[in-house]
């Protein structure tokens, strides 16, 4: 059995200035945006919008962003 990620990835729909959406965190009940210096706290509501990704994805969209490593890893 395996336990539940600490923290869930969330991906919010696409825009002119985000083609690929931005990528949300949710952990212990606060939402967070991944910036290319790291993640910033947004507080309690979720986007109506955004889609559940997996980690796997989530380091994926990072890949494909260009955002640093150890800014992902951060939270």
């Amino acid at each position: 059995m395996t336990r539940p990620e600490s923290v869930r990835y969330l991906r919010t729909e696409p825009t002119m200035a985000f083609p690929d959406g931005r990528l949300l965190a949710r952990k212990q009940h606060q939402l967070y945006l991944l910036a290319p210096d790291g993640w910033t706290r947004l507080g309690d509501d979720r986007p109506i919008d955004a889609k559940p990704l997996t980690r796997p994805e989530a380091e994926d969209w990072c890949e494909r962003e260009g955002i640093d490593w150890h800014a992902f890893e951060q939270l």
